[in-house]
């Protein structure tokens, strides 16, 4: 009777359209007061348990910020002409392109609708005016998106790390081979589509104009290599990793590229200015810049969007916490658990059920509130069927990827329905032949462990 409340209430909840942070949470409450022993005031204290005790969420609302200083940045901007200048010249290389700079855009971000708002605004019009058909375009950006949650660091990851206790540093490096896998199996079938249908490419610029679009984008680049590499590197732990990315990307945003801020316009050099004149000037201007911040218009717009982001997400993940509570107390994963090992089901076939779970809800609800209803029921399923849980946890990110892309709830069709101001069955029917693509992926990720742990084993061999 407890579980069948508890997952009705949710379930009517979310028909009624309440938005699913408040449905997660009364439906949770609903059920402590009708079946439980807990008393309302282990509610508050579970609430606020759920993000003080778990010290990886912080984490999110740093590489948010830093998300939302790129993206109002002209990073995207540079990263898509350093890919259009390394690829442009291969058949179909503008939207190999475009992948390419999803996937860079991808590891500075964290987040898929991110990463098709800040890629597809710009890449989706070129690409059109290029010759390529809307609708092939508009495809392969909002499939590219979903990269955002898959190649690290992953606001998406981090989620499941906190709701399954593993280690994010291993979540983040399980999902940079996959990531790059699916990114090239994207450019793939985008170059044997482009050699059938005879799409353009564009003439190499040159090895000096190529130099020149990565030294303009090696500022946004760079911040792969001090997230990553400090990750992998065991020198930071991911929430210390984010706060340096939100710290570097302000600098970069503000300081470096000057596209936003009190620096904004400030050339680092003026014409016919000596060298030291300039040095001279551009400390005045960096300390100038460092004391003018907090009253800067649009620097105080990018952190109150960050912060509206983080507060909507991480209220979302205590009330999913709160019902995750529920679910431990009235032992409901331990009860589903048993009850599917006892039906004999193997490994492959409790995967199908997973991905078929997983693919329902996706349709329905925002990954990171699936994560957090869903990996407290799973993961001691498959620990016990000998599932390791991080190749579980991959296998729950690519399914949450195609989610992104199935209506009513797909944040990346409704992204790019903006962006090309057309209706979300139009952008439905542009995705579905990559749809396809990503659920080929799906296969191979939840059948070849290796795909995913490879890298984290091979890295902790090392160690």
């Amino acid at each position: 009777m407890t579980i069948a409340t508890l997952f009705i209430v949710l379930l009517l909840c979310m028909l009624l359209g309440m938005p699913i942070a408040i449905a997660l949470g009364f439906s949770s409450m609903l059920t402590i007061l009708l079946f439980s022993n807990d008393s309302l005031a282990s509610i508050a204290l579970k609430l606020y348990e759920s993000s003080s005790e778990h010290y990886t969420l912080l984490a999110i609302p740093f590489f948010i910020l830093s998300s939302a200083f790129l993206s109002t940045g002209g990073v995207a901007r540079r990263i898509i002409d350093f890919a259009m200048d390394s690829v442009g010249h291969i058949k179909g290389g503008l939207a190999m392109a475009s992948v390419m700079a999803c996937m860079l855009f991808a590891a500075v971000s964290g987040s898929s609708p991110a990463t098709v708002a800040a890629i597809g605004s710009i890449v989706i019009i070129g690409m059109v005016k290029a010759g390529y058909p809307e609708k092939f375009a508009a495809g392969v950006i909002t499939t590219s998106g979903t990269l955002g949650i898959l190649i690290p660091p992953s606001i998406v990851m981090l989620v499941y790390a906190a709701a399954t206790e593993v280690s994010a540093a291993r979540m983040f490096m399980a999902g940079l081979i996959p990531g790059l896998m699916m990114g090239g199996l994207l450019m793939v079938a985008i170059y044997i589509t482009a050699r059938i249908k005879g799409l353009p490419s564009r003439p190499f610029p040159g090895i000096k104009q190529l130099g020149i679009s990565s030294a303009k984008a090696i500022g946004g680049l760079m911040l792969i290599v001090i997230v990553l590499g400090s990750i992998y590197g065991g020198v930071a732990s991911p929430t210390e990793a984010a706060a340096v990315a939100c710290v570097y990307a302000y600098l970069v945003a503000v300081f470096g590229y000057r596209d936003i801020g009190p620096l904004k316009n400030v050339a680092w050099r003026n014409e016919g200015e000596s060298l030291i004149a300039a040095i001279g000037r551009n400390l005045f201007h960096v300390v100038l810049g460092i004391i003018k911040t907090p009253t800067d218009k649009e620097i105080r717009n990018v952190v109150r969007d960050g912060a509206k982001v983080s507060i909507m997400l991480l209220f979302i993940i205590a009330n999913a916490m709160l019902f995750a509570h529920v679910l431990t107390t009235e032992r409901i994963p331990h009860i589903i658990a048993e009850t599917i090992v006892g039906w004999g089901l193997p490994p492959w076939a409790f995967l199908i059920v997973v991905n078929l779970l997983l693919l329902a809800a996706g349709n329905f609800m925002e990954p990171s509130a699936i994560l957090l209803i869903m990996a407290p029921i799973l993961f001691p399923i498959a620990v016990k069927l000998g599932i390791d849980p991080i190749h579980l946890g991959i296998i729950m990110v690519v399914n949450m990827e195609i989610g992104m892309l199935t209506p009513p709830v797909g944040l990346n069709l409704f992204v790019t329905a903006g962006i090309t101001n057309k209706s979300i069955g139009w952008v439905i029917k542009a995705c579905l032949p990559w749809l396809l693509l990503l659920l080929f992926f799906l296969v191979l990720i939840t059948y070849i462990p290796a795909i995913s742990l490879a890298l984290p084993e091979y890295l902790d061999s090392l160690r």
